[in-house]
């Protein structure tokens, strides 16, 4: 069966159970495997880990809690661009080429870079900044900070096919492929992992070195996997990130260090 018709003729419940099935598997695959990934890479000297500061003792715990807080929200959410199908206002295209998927799975990873910046910047707002501060409570950052977010942060992330899908008959293959490619993206940019040292950093190699960037410093960096958001808008940063300064977790915060306001 077409996939994008098997999709329109779940019921509501169905779509929240398979979206939570869906969230879930990519989060845990996504943790775990760039967690082995990194250890891998360390132990053979292939780059570097940015920040060798050890994690706060409640940190992974928190992490996952929120996390699963996020993939709640991810997965019931699907029920939304379903709606967005059952009511008419979007339509899925019955077949594609795979040179029309590629272009529609480029032209949404151009919009997830935007649609992030939007977004990130909002949530470094006066109004908006201590939702965000969740995220930021984890200024060394691991695989599983990905998803560990206010839920309110959740739902301003989680609706970048809503827009798209309003505006143009995407092929089903296509609008999936935007939460997994997000998902590897962003496990990279809090890997806390080096992968390309000697790239620049506004190289596609470099995103990882960018996003710690952001957590070192807040204020600036609000692009996802790419810099030319930043560079348009002039909020690139700079500066080099501390990358040890000590062997425990308190050693690198303070009491200011809750919000991304405190950590200018």
């Amino acid at each position: 069966m077409n996939a994008g018709l098997w999709f329109t003729q779940l019921t509501a419940w169905q779509v929240m159970a398979v979206g939570l099935a869906f969230f879930g598997a990519l989060y845990l695959l996504g943790g775990w495997g760039m967690t082995a990934l990194t250890r891998m890479l360390a132990r053979r000297q292939v780059g570097k880990v940015l920040d060798t500061r050890a994690l706060q003792p409640d940190q992974l715990p928190r992490e996952w809690r929120q996390s699963a807080m996020s993939v709640l929200l991810f997965g019931t959410g699907m029920v939304v661009p379903w709606g967005l199908l059952q009511l008419g206002w979007a339509q899925l295209a019955p077949t594609a080429s795979a040179a029309r998927v590629a272009a529609e799975i480029v032209v949404l990873m151009v919009w997830n870079d935007v649609h992030f910046w939007l977004n990130h910047r909002l949530l470094h707002a006066k109004a908006l900044v201590r939702f965000h501060g969740d995220h930021h409570r984890s200024y060394v950052t691991t695989p599983w900070s990905t998803y560990s977010f206010h839920p309110l942060e959740a739902l301003m992330l989680g609706n970048i096919i809503l827009l798209p899908m309003l505006v143009h008959d995407f092929y089903f293959w296509s609008l999936a492929a935007v939460p997994v490619l997000s998902l590897v993206l962003n496990v990279i940019g809090h890997s806390n992992y080096d992968f390309f040292p000697r790239v620049s950093d506004t190289h596609p190699l470099a995103a990882s070195r960018r996003h710690h960037l952001h957590h070192a410093r807040s204020r600036g960096n609000y692009g996802f996997a790419l810099a030319f958001m930043d560079q348009l808008m002039r909020t690139q940063l700079q500066a080099p990130a501390p990358r040890s300064t000590g062997s425990t977790g308190s050693s690198g915060s303070s009491g200011s260090a809750k919000t991304p306001e405190g950590r200018r």
